[in-house]
């Protein structure tokens, strides 16, 4: 869980949809992750490893992003791609991805080592699309802190996560951001109000 990438991935509440052309067929996807470097699409059209694939699509009321993507693997349905784009393109992806955080739209989850200890930070919206990546940390990676300042929305299910880890597996949550803390305090206080 430990990302190495050179630009972390931002996962949605919802995935946004794009607009896909490759070998002169124009389809659609979901966009189930985002980066700086590329894309991370679900789609049922037939994509090639190797091969460039026009993606037109907009995060949440952004600028339309119409940039080329090499595809480079592929499971299933799904396909990763990175980017083929210039400066211009950077700049509007880059302030797409800042703004759907800051809205809580999408998810930034990441575990470091600090003095010893893994840390789980998340940023951007806290809800139940987080809910692999934040089961595999506390399952896999063993996680033992959470750091939430980043947090700019909550849901239900985001709550309820963070029950499971503090009552289930002794995480401590540090670092809050005053969403998040109002919420906690809140659920904290009314603890039938997760589970029912």
């Amino acid at each position: 869980m430990q990302d190495q990438r050179r630009h972390q991935r931002i996962r949605f509440s919802v995935p946004p949809t794009v607009k896909i052309g490759f070998g002169g067929v124009a389809g659609e996807g979901l966009i189930e992750n985002l980066s700086l470097s590329g894309m991370m699409l679900r789609s049922p059209m037939r994509l090639e490893i190797g091969r460039l694939a026009g993606c037109e699509f907009s995060i949440f009321g952004s600028p339309l992003i119409d940039v080329p993507v090499t595809v480079v693997s592929q499971v299933g349905d799904m396909y990763g791609g990175r980017f083929q784009t210039g400066p211009i393109n950077q700049i509007v992806i880059e302030d797409a991805i800042n703004a759907a955080l800051e809205k809580g739209d999408a998810s930034i989850l990441s575990v470091h080592e600090l003095d010893g200890r893994k840390v789980m930070r998340i940023s951007g919206g806290l809800n139940g699309g987080l809910r692999n990546d934040f089961m595999h940390a506390l399952t896999r990676v063993g996680v033992s802190e959470m750091d939430v300042a980043g947090v700019t929305a909550l849901d239900q299910a985001g709550l309820a996560l963070c029950l499971v880890a503090t009552s289930r597996h002794g995480v401590e949550i540090r670092a809050q951001s005053d969403c998040f803390a109002a919420a906690w305090k809140t659920a904290l206080a009314r603890p039938g109000a997760l589970t029912g």
